[in-house]
């Protein structure tokens, strides 16, 4: 008489099973799609991809077009902005016809234009020595002194790159051919240059106090590249200014 009350089982037929959970099998592959058993199906691809093949290509193509026009948009207006060069003398009216009217631009890139000119400023000074002689000293480099202290600096100073360079354009800029101060701006840029120059020459052994100086500057422009085919005259311009008076207000201990 049974007493265990649990489901009936049917017979085993076979060999007899083995001690232990049954070891699991290898499992076949899923078809194409499907998820394999224990995981998750991959979910479809997005974006391009997911287009069908003629609808990828012309996607891709409307990609690349409307890149290229961006492109040659901002360089359009990198040129409208620029200052005038070999480019915008060139390609100009290409340039207006882009730009005008929807795209104008009220503003420049570079405000002032920079200088497209090598120019170098010497000075020399008359000296008066302990025995009341006086002698005359030889041409002073300025602008060489600069280019050596900027030359190899990662970090070269504000002063070196542009107290000498700005100063000498102001002065040019407030005289006429002749040398004639322009009103009360030119005056103020011959008192400048000359507290310039005297701050540089402290730094010489000039055997007696500056009684008066002499600057002079050359000119060279910047030759125009090969592939631009445009003429530049890069002859030297030479200037030669009269003697100053060195007066006590122009030394730098009188604004000490």
């Amino acid at each position: 008489m049974r007493t265990d009350t649990g489901p009936l089982s049917a017979p085993w037929i076979g060999p007899p099973r083995p001690n232990g959970p049954p070891t699991a099998g290898p499992v076949p592959p899923a078809p194409d799609g499907a998820a394999p058993p224990g995981g998750t199906a991959p979910g479809p691809a997005g974006g391009i991809l997911a287009l069908a093949p003629p609808y990828r290509a012309a996607a891709a193509l409307a990609l690349v077009l409307v890149t290229a026009v961006a492109a040659g948009h901002i360089g359009m207006v990198f040129l409208h902005v620029a200052p005038p060069n070999t480019a915008t003398r060139q390609y100009g009216d290409a340039i207006d016809a882009w730009i005008y009217p929807e795209f104008e631009q009220n503003w420049k890139l570079f405000a002032p234009n920079p200088l497209q000119q090598n120019i170098a400023v010497e000075v020399r000074a008359e000296v008066r020595t302990p025995e009341g002689e006086r002698r005359t000293t030889g041409w002073v480099g300025l602008t060489a002194e600069d280019t050596r202290a900027i030359r190899g600096n990662p970090l070269p100073s504000h002063v070196h790159q542009n107290e000498l360079r700005r100063a000498w354009d102001f002065y040019v800029n407030s005289h006429d051919g002749k040398g004639r101060a322009t009103g009360e701006r030119g005056r103020l840029s011959e008192r400048y240059i000359r507290r310039i120059a005297l701050l540089r020459l402290q730094r010489y052994e000039l055997g007696g106090p500056v009684t008066y100086m002499q600057l002079r500057s050359t000119t060279r422009p910047v030759e125009a590249p090969p592939w631009s085919g445009e003429k530049t005259d890069t002859r030297p311009v030479h200037r030669l200014l009269p003697w100053w008076t060195v007066t006590e207000a122009d030394r730098p201990e009188a604004a000490g």
